[in-house]
C-alpha cells in the first residue's frame, strides 16, 4: 500500500523534469517529462520501508533515508533532487486563496509556539547545537574575508561569494547611517565579521554578543588579527541581560539571529532592543522570513539543524515591534539572494567533501548537504526570503529620503 501511495504522490508532484526511482526489488518507476531548466535525477531505495518513511513525513523521512544511505542518488545530486521536487510546486503557484480551517490553524500556531519557546538556558543549548560543531567546517564553507553565515547581497552578476558578502556588509552599514564615535551593539555577532567591518570602515565602537563559545574565541582572534581589538569587544552574553547593565547604544544591528529567537520571545526581543537604543538610535534587523503568513518549522530542521528555530513572517515581526513604538523606517525584501548564497556554500562543501567527512563522517556530510539543498530550494521555489527592516525610535533620526543608503554604500565599497 505504501508503495502504491508513494508512486501516486510522486506522479502528482513531478510533472516537469524527470525522476526515476529504482525500488528495493529493482523495479524502475519513472515520473515526469524531460524539460529544459528542470533536472533529471535517478534514485535508488535500498529497502521497502523508505517509501513509508517519506509518506509519513516527506522532509524528515527523505532526509533521514538520505543520511542513512537508504536513499541513494545514482544520477544527479541531492541539490538536483530537491530542486526537481520543489520547482514542480513553486510557492507562488500553489497559493490557496481561502481561509484555513480553525483546527488546522490552531495546530499550526501551537506547533510554532512550542518549537520556538527559548528561555535563556535553552537558547544557549540550541545555539551550541549548530554553531559549536567546530569552526573548521565553517572556514571551508564561508567567505574568507568576514566569515558571514547569513545571506549575501548580489546586486549584479558575476560576483564571488566574498564580494557578495562584503556588499552585504556595506548595504547594512549604509542603512545604519553611522557617525564617528558611535556605540554599536551587534546581537548574535557570529565570528565577528560585521563588528570588524564596522570598526574598520565607520570609526565606531562595537560590542558583539553571542551564545557560542566557538564563535566567541574565533571572533576575538579575528578582531586582533584585523587590528581593531581596541574598538571591538565580544562577550558570551544573552542579549536579554544587557539592559540590567545600563548600557545604551546609538546603533543596533542583528544579522541572522532573529531566526533563533522563537515567536514567543518576539515581544521580549523588541522590548530589549528599544530599551538599549538611545533616543535617536537606529536598528537594522536582517532575518530570513516567510513571504506568506506565519507557519511552523519542519521536523528535519527542528531535529537536526536549528532546534528552537522559527522563520518569521513579516506581519508578525512588524506587529511585535509596533508594540514598543519602534518605527519601521525602511523594509527591503531580498528574494533570491540567499539562494545564490546557499548554492555557493553547497559548492564549497562539495569541493571539500573529503575534508568534511574526515572531520565528522559520511552521514554528517549527507545531512549537511541535504540541509543546504533544502534551504536553497526554499528560496528558489518555496516561500522563503530575507527581510531587512530598519527601525528608529524617533521620526527625525534619519534623512527624509532613502538616497543616503545608496550613497553611503558606494562610499563604503570604494573605501
Amino acid at each position: 500500500m505504501s508503495k502504491s501511495l508513494f508512486d501516486r504522490l510522486l506522479g502528482r508532484v513531478v510533472t516537469r523534469g524527470r525522476l526515476e526511482v529504482v525500488d528495493a526489488a529493482g523495479a524502475l518507476h519513472a515520473f515526469g517529462v524531460p524539460e529544459p531548466g528542470f533536472p533529471e535525477v535517478r534514485i535508488r531505495l535500498t529497502d521497502a520501508k523508505v517509501a513509508r518513511d517519506i509518506l509519513l513525513d516527506p522532509r524528515l523521512g527523505a532526509g533521514e533515508a538520505f543520511m542513512d544511505g537508504r536513499l541513494v542518488i545514482e544520477q544527479g545530486d541531492v541539490m538536483a533532487l530537491v530542486q526537481l521536487l520543489r520547482a514542480n510546486r513553486p510557492w507562488e503557484v500553489g497559493a490557496k486563496l481561502h481561509k484555513p480551517g480553525p483546527v488546522r490553524g490552531a495546530i499550526r500556531r501551537a506547533k510554532a509556539f512550542a518549537d520556538g519557546f527559548n528561555e535563556a538556558r535553552r537558547s544557549k543549548d540550541n545555539v551550541a547545537h549548530h554553531y559549536d560543531i567546530g569552526n573548521d567546517l565553517y572556514r571551508l564553507m564561508l567567505d574568507a574575508g568576514y566569515m558571514q553565515y547569513s545571506c549575501a547581497y548580489w546586486p549584479h552578476d558575476g560576483m564571488t561569494l566574498d564580494e557578495a558578502q562584503e556588499a552585504k556588509l556595506a548595504h547594512i552599514a549604509a542603512k545604519l547611517a553611522l557617525e564617528p564615535g558611535q556605540q554599536v551593539l551587534d546581537i548574535g555577532c557570529g565570528w565577528g565579521g560585521m563588528a570588524i567591518y564596522l570598526a574598520r570602515h565607520a570609526d565606531v565602537r562595537v560590542l558583539g554578543v553571542t551564545l557560542s563559545q566557538e564563535q566567541l574565541a574565533l571572533a576575538r582572534t579575528r578582531a586582533a588579527e584585523a587590528g581593531v581589538a581596541d574598538r571591538v569587544r565580544f562577550e558570551l552574553t544573552d542579549y536579554r541581560a544587557l539592559p540590567a547593565t545600563g548600557a545604551r547604544f546609538d546603533r543596533i544591528v542583528s544579522v541572522g539571529m532573529f531566526e533563533h529567537v522563537g515567536r514567543p520571545q518576539f515581544g521580549e526581543f523588541f522590548r530589549t532592543a528599544a530599551r538599549l537604543l538611545t533616543d535617536d538610535g537606529v536598528m537594522l534587523l536582517h532575518t530570513i522570513g516567510r513571504m506568506g503568513s506565519p507557519g511552523s518549522t519542519d521536523a528535519f530542521t527542528r531535529k537536526y539543524i536549528f532546534p528552537g528555530g522559527y522563520i518569521p513572517a513579516l506581519s508578525e515581526t512588524v506587529a511585535a515591534s509596533e508594540k514598543v513604538r519602534l518605527i519601521a523606517t525602511d523594509v527591503e525584501t531580498l528574494r533570491l539572494h540567499y539562494a545564490l548564497t546557499l548554492r555557493a556554500w553547497y559548492d564549497r562543501c562539495m569541493a571539500n567533501r573529503a575534508a568534511i567527512e574526515a572531520m565528522y563522517d559520511a552521514r554528517f556530510f549527507r545531512m549537511w548537504t541535504f540541509y543546504l539543498a533544502g534551504a536553497t530550494a526554499a528560496f528558489e521555489s518555496g516561500g522563503m526570503c530575507n527581510y531587512q527592516i530598519q527601525y528608529a525610535r524617533d521620526r527625525h533620526a534619519l534623512p527624509l529620503a532613502r538616497d543616503y543608503i545608496a550613497a553611503g554604500e558606494q562610499r563604503l565599497l570604494a573605501d
